[in-house]
């Protein structure tokens, strides 16, 4: 796949170009799944409520999800895709027409990680998270996926005391550089997380997320990516997860505006959360519904055309029937802000001394099931 073109979605657009686009376009809702959640996780709180599975078994049960609208797998390096079995995933891809999305450098999980992956102060700890990050981005260039994700779950720390921070996220984003230059014009989607299980992750934030993407592109030197560069398009780019985002107490359309208004967002991740908690991975629109919805209006508003990534922990529930339930609640959100009055949004947004509680009062009937045992909405000035 050519390196998708993300720049239109940093379009400026009057309110009355705003609507007649919201008019227009339509989010293609094509889904793409974590192959990491088809076996049960290990907790430190409970036993497995599921049998474990292979690679081969989770890869039979996702092929059984493309009629219901999976399309796209997502896999770490090296423990779910590597070297050593990429004729599996070669196989399943052309058997099942469902794509191979990302590779995802493990950065997290190893012991030598104790301390940090790419941010770690031990220079031969940190060349073996660059080595395996090269790794991943070559895999990627071999399956022509849409980009790599990073989530730097173990770069962090608890005690804030006497840090040189700026050394710390210096040694970070070169090491990003390092081998995204050693493997030019792949792009990366980098995922933030505020904390867990590091008391603090570096770049944790959405804004956070944003700025690592400029550090890194300033720092790139490769002539590929520089010539992507020079023609506005994003090699740092981002893939915000709901939950992670709300664990933060960012609100999620806020947040996707971020990396909206600089053409970054590669990708998404969709689950729920409450606000603050622990990573919770529910199924969409368990908790906070009205989030995704937002969530979804901004995606249309500044024209997102990239997979809808479900990354759940369905502990309770066999892991094919959680997919369907998060595809379906994201095609039904999507009917409903598709049903929306945009213009008349547009024009209460724009002018909201002159409709005061308009908005909310039309969204109250835009999710009753009744809404003519409602109070009459009165109409626009």
């Amino acid at each position: 796949m050519p390196l998708q073109d993300l720049r239109r979605q940093s379009t400026r657009r009057t309110p009355e170009e705003v609507a007649g686009h919201l008019m227009e376009f339509e989010l293609d809702l094509k889904f793409s799944a974590g192959i990491w959640f088809f076996s049960p996780a290990n907790s430190r709180f409970h036993d497995k409520y599921q049998d474990e599975l292979p690679l081969e078994a989770r890869l039979e049960v996702a092929a059984t999800l493309k009629d219901d609208g999976l399309a796209a797998l997502e896999a770490h390096y090296p423990n779910e895709i590597s070297e050593d079995n990429t004729e599996l995933w070669r196989s399943f891809v052309k058997d099942t027409g469902i794509r191979l999305l990302t590779v995802i450098p493990l950065l997290f999980w190893d012991r030598q990680f104790e301390f940090g992956s790419l941010s770690n102060p031990n220079p031969e700890v940190r060349a073996a998270a660059i080595e395996r990050t090269k790794r991943a981005l070559a895999l990627n260039k071999e399956f022509d996926t849409d980009f790599a994700i990073v989530w730097p779950g173990i770069d962090g720390y608890e005690n804030p005391f006497g840090h040189d921070f700026l050394a710390f996220r210096d040694r970070f984003v070169d090491g990003l550089v390092e081998a995204m230059d050693d493997q030019p014009g792949v792009r990366i989607a980098f995922e933030p997380k505020p904390y867990e299980p590091r008391g603090r992750i570096l770049f944790g934030t959405t804004p956070e997320g944003v700025l690592l993407g400029r550090m890194v592109e300033d720092r790139l030197s490769s002539a590929e990516n520089r010539s992507l560069l020079e023609d506005r398009h994003a090699l740092m780019c981002m893939n915000p997860e709901v939950g992670h985002v709300l664990m933060g107490y960012e609100d999620l359309a806020y947040a996707l505006s971020w990396p909206l208004s600089e053409g970054r967002l590669a990708h998404t991740h969709w689950n729920s959360q409450p606000l603050g908690n622990y990573d919770q991975d529910l199924n969409v629109g368990v908790v906070s519904p009205e989030q995704a919805e937002a969530g979804l209006y901004a995606l249309k508003m500044h024209e997102y055309r990239g997979y809808f990534g479900i990354d759940v922990n369905p502990e309770r529930m066999p892991v094919a029937t959680a997919l369907r339930i998060n595809m379906d609640a994201l095609r039904a959100a999507n009917d409903r802000i598709n049903t929306l009055d945009h213009a008349s949004i547009q024009e209460a947004l724009a002018n909201p001394g002159k409709h005061r509680g308009w908005l909310e009062s039309y969204m109250i009937r835009s999710r009753a099931s009744k809404p003519e045992n409602l109070s009459k909405l009165g109409g626009l000035a």
